[in-house]
């Protein structure tokens, strides 16, 4: 994944991204390094944090740019989940 490339090109802490998140540092680091899965409403909210899709933060495409949504911002996709 590439959670680590993005994180670190805009100068985040994993702390940062994890408070987020709202889940611990140390589950984050896990999510990046592969030791643990990341479950799938955390990879959208970090697709719609990052601007990007989740094929491309799991490294499926190659294209960062993100598919039309069917939300405009996080906040819409958490009243629907």
């Amino acid at each position: 994944m590439r959670l680590r490339d993005l994180r670190e090109d805009r100068d985040l802490t994993q702390s940062e991204i994890a408070t987020y998140l709202k889940i611990r540092q140390n589950t984050y680091s896990q999510y990046e390094t592969g030791q643990r899965q990341i479950p799938l409403t955390l990879l959208i909210r970090l697709a719609y944090y990052y601007d990007t899709s989740v094929d491309y933060l799991l490294g499926i495409t190659g294209e960062s740019r993100p598919y039309p949504r069917k939300w405009n911002s996080v906040e819409e996709f958490d009243q629907h989940e």
